[in-house]
């Protein structure tokens, strides 16, 4: 089994230096003040068939949500309990990792507050009042959410019942003050799908959904008031129907929300597709989502596309809406089609995802997170042509040293959503197997935003073994090429500059030169100028979809991703052994999800001992040599090699 570099091991040295003495500083530094802790748990335990019950859950955890982000907006003063996965509550786990010794919260003390009223009284001077929205137009809770960020206001929906939040925190005390209504004072419906949109000449689209998000653009993106260069495509209170067919209890995923509401961006959920009406909006004219999807992309990007990529949390709500893939979701596309169309249309405005998918969407206190203090560089050690003669990888003359070697490597994701770090990484990271085998951990460096926590603790606890790329497609997930010209949807200038500006300073940061992995989904391929763009912040190598099984740009290896390995390790280690028997080149990757070490040692194992001649090697190693490969390989290098033997 190949062992890291001598350099490796002794810049790990040098690493661990470094973080012994921020430790130091952290531990001298005066604790700070205590840390507000609501316990939102409760709101996990209810009746999904019961619309009382989860109209209670959606208020109470909305409400709680908007008030966090307006609160940690400039300082970390709230954190809340709420998300369980693996048998443990996540943000207890977190916060835990935080307040160790010599971490940036060691020393805070804690103090509990007991109800939703205590809380509102706790910060009421940070709160201006509430927006009010509309129990029958679903889409004005992610109207609520945007405005709540804007305006500082908690998001209520209207609901006169004794037992609601609206009840409890308006009409009677504290008797919070309705600044925003999206809703009449009769109570009825502001929006209607006839006429005109309110406020504006607009011409109504019919659907009182879409009207909602028009009225959004007009009156918050076109004006400036939210930040264009942060969205949330979070499901709205649909949900509080639709839970019953799939009865996730924390996927409404509101508290996502709050990280959202204090970077005052602005929320949506709108189908894809053209050739069908959604499951919340079934009167609309078939692709009307979808227009109005584009509306609030294009505002945004006339407001800050030009200069920056917009930051996009959430995904697709495919349990629910828009996808065949669960009873009542009401739609004829599948998860991944919908997705991918997603994925298409957000990128040709200069959109990426920070994809919070169903499973493993919900994630808490991104808000309070986001104050961590970062270093400013994680740097990855590399390999040295010394050292792969050393090892026996490379001949004296530079060429690769193969004898008939088989050469694989692991893409170890998916990691391009700050949810799925938070709620699995623990899982399958603090695994006692980790370190025994070489694994490249594919992770969007993005989600330093909202998760940064959880990549310096990866960092800080990281063994020689363990080595970081980024996840797909770079510093967030889009199609790149829907970011070259001509672009379909938008027509808009190129936005591979824009990209790579984003990308750079990322990659940078966190020491990543290798792209895990690029989904192309239904974009067009990279060519050239697409090339250029990764070549500059991703030297080292790129996975992409459409392109030649080898290629050599410049200097930037390039290898087409090849298979999924699926979830039975002994299916994966057939697959492994199948793909390296039929390929000619002796490089190959393969792809599997939220897995742990022992079943990557497992899939190798098995593969091994039917084809003693694969061998695994670490992601500097596989790249390089692959580089030098390609280097004496003309074929190959120009993307001419037949796949398969």
């Amino acid at each position: 089994m190949p062992g890291p570099s001598r350099r490796g091991a002794h810049l790990g040295f040098d690493m661990a230096s470094t973080v012994l003495m921020m430790s130091l500083m952290w531990a001298a530094a005066a604790p700070g003040p205590a840390i507000d802790v609501y316990d939102l748990t409760d709101a996990l335990r209810f009746d999904a068939k019961s619309e009382q019950q989860t109209a209670r859950v959606w208020d109470y955890v909305h409400a709680v949500a908007t008030l966090q982000g307006i609160v940690n907006r400039d300082a970390p003063r709230l954190y809340v309990r709420f998300v369980e996965a693996g048998g443990r509550n996540v943000d207890d786990y977190w916060l835990d990792r935080m307040s160790e010794r010599g971490q940036w919260l060691a020393g805070r003390k804690r103090q509990t507050i007991p109800n939703l009223e205590a809380l509102v009284r706790k910060y009421r001077r940070t709160i201006k009042g509430v927006v009010l929205y509309d129990p029958n137009v679903a889409a004005t809770s992610n109207l609520a959410s945007t405005i709540a960020g804007v305006e500082d206001l908690i998001a209520v929906r209207f609901d006169p019942a004794p037992d609601s939040v609206y009840s409890r925190l308006v009409a009677r005390e504290p008797k919070l003050p309705v600044v925003r209504r999206l809703l009449n004072e009769d109570a009825s419906s502001m929006f209607t799908g006839r006429g005109t949109i309110p406020g504006s000449d607009t011409p109504s689209t019919g659907s009182a959904k879409c009207d909602a998000y028009l009225w959004l653009k007009e009156q918050y993106i076109d004006t400036g008031k939210v930040d264009a260069g942060f969205a949330a495509y979070y499901i709205d209170a649909h949900w509080i129907k639709g839970v019953r067919f799939f009865a996730a209890p924390n996927h409404h995923t509101l508290t996502n929300h709050d990280y959202f509401v204090a970077r005052r961006a602005f929320f949506f959920d709108l189908g894809v597709w053209d050739d069908e009406t959604p499951i919340d909006d079934p009167d609309q004219q078939p692709g009307t989502d979808g227009k109005t999807l584009q509306a609030l992309l294009l505002s945004a990007h006339q407001q800050v596309g030009r200069q920056r990529m917009i930051h996009i949390g959430g995904f697709t709500p495919w349990a629910i809406k828009y996808t065949k893939d669960n009873p009542g979701a009401g739609g004829k596309h599948g998860g991944v089609e919908t997705e991918w169309k997603y994925a298409q249309i957000a990128s040709a405005y200069n959109a990426f995802m920070d994809a919070d998918a169903v499973g493993f969407g919900a994630m808490a206190n991104a808000s309070f997170y986001m104050h961590f203090p970062l270093r400013d560089r994680y740097p990855q050690p590399w390999v040295t042509r010394d050292d792969l003669v050393k090892r026996g990888y490379l001949t004296r003359d530079g060429k690769v040293d193969r004898q008939d070697r088989q050469f694989i490597i692991f893409y170890v994701g998916d990691w391009d959503a700050a949810a799925w770090v938070y709620q699995y990484m623990p899982i399958v990271w603090d695994h006692p197997a980790r370190g025994n085998i070489p694994l490249m951990w594919c992770v969007s460096p993005v989600l330093d935003r909202r998760a940064p926590m959880v990549l310096d603790y990866l960092r800080r606890t990281a063994t020689p073994n363990d080595y970081f790329a980024a996840a797909d497609n770079g510093a967030g997930y889009l199609n790149p090429g829907m970011l070259q010209e001509p672009r379909e949807f938008s027509g808009l200038p190129g936005g591979l500059d824009v990209w790579a500006r984003h990308c750079k300073p990322l990659y940078e940061r966190w020491g990543l030169t290798i792209t895990g992995f690029i989904i192309d989904g239904f974009a067009p391929g990279l060519d050239a100028a697409g090339l250029d763009c990764y070549a500059s912040f991703s030297p080292d190598g790129i996975v992409p979809q459409k392109i030649p099984p080898s290629l050599l740009h410049g200097t930037m290896p390039v290898i087409r991703a090849d298979h999924d390995l699926g979830d039975d390790a002994n299916r994966a280690a057939q697959v492994v052994v199948h793909r390296v028997g039929v390929r000619r080149l002796p490089f190959h990757w393969f792809r599997a999800i939220l897995k742990t070490p022992e079943w990557y040692a497992q899939v190798y194992e098995q593969a091994r001992a039917a084809n003693p001649k694969i061998e695994l090697l670490d992601a500097p190693t596989f790249f390089d040599l692959y580089r030098i490969y390609l280097q004496t390989h003309p074929d190959a290098a120009a993307g001419k090699l037949e796949l398969a033997k």
